[in-house]
Formats: structure tokens, C-alpha cells, sequence
């Protein structure tokens, strides 16, 4: 087998395919939590207790020359990523668990069984 049909094959298994897709979902589902960070978190809760703080300005933060304010927003993403995701997977699993079957019950072969060895013991 050649190395382009090899290659082929492979891009083309489910699992490579449902991984690209997952990659650009979370890079945009990640877009979609930056801006809500950004654009709501920060002015609402963020900015009024920097102020209450003095520190108006988040990304102008600096301590000795660090300017740790880019990083805290970072910080602040992952954690509401982190939140968002834990949430979906947690009702994901939820709706799992009802989807799931109740167990088959015994084959005709079992309950045949079942009634032989009942018999034997009586």
C-alpha cells in the first residue's frame, strides 16, 4: 500500500475527522469566552473593583517592572473556559445517563435454562 492511500485512509477515519472539528469548534467557542470576558465580565465586575482598588486598567497592572495585568485577564479566561466547559460536559453526561437502556432481560435460551435447572432442584 502506498504512503498517499495510507495517508488517505487515515485522514479519512472518524476519529481524525471528529478531532479537526472539535479543534475549530474550540477555537471558536474559545473566541466566543475571550469576548465574553472582555466585553462583559471586565466592565462589570472587573473594572468596579479595580477602581475600588486604584488600579483602573487591567493590562497596565505592573509590579517591579512586571506587568502582570495581560496575564490576570488570561487567568480570568481559563477559569470561565474551565466554568463553561464543566457545565456542558456536566449536562452532556446528565442526558447521558438518561439515554442509556435498561439492561436486556434473559435470552429464551437463558430462561430455558433457568426453568431446567429449577426443575433439577426440585
Amino acid at each position: 500500500m502506498g504512503f498517499v492511500q495510507e495517508f488517505k485512509e487515515f485522514a479519512i477515519k472518524g476519529n481524525v475527522v471528529d478531532l479537526a472539528v472539535a479543534v475549530i469548534i474550540g477555537g471558536a467557542f474559545g473566541k466566543i469566552v475571550s469576548s465574553f470576558v472582555a466585553d462583559v465580565i471586565t466592565p462589570l465586575i472587573l473594572n468596579p473593583a479595580l477602581k475600588a482598588a486604584g488600579a483602573e486598567n487591567v493590562a497596565k497592572l505592573t509590579w517591579n517592572g512586571v506587568t502582570y495585568g495581560n496575564f490576570l485577564a488570561a487567568v480570568i479566561d481559563f477559569i470561565c473556559i474551565a466554568l463553561v466547559l464543566f457545565i456542558m460536559i456536566k449536562g452532556i453526561n446528565k442526558i447521558q445517563k438518561k439515554a442509556e437502556v435498561a439492561p436486556p432481560g434473559p435470552t429464551e435460551d437463558q430462561k430455558l435454562l433457568t426453568e431446567i435447572r429449577d426443575l433439577l432442584k426440585k
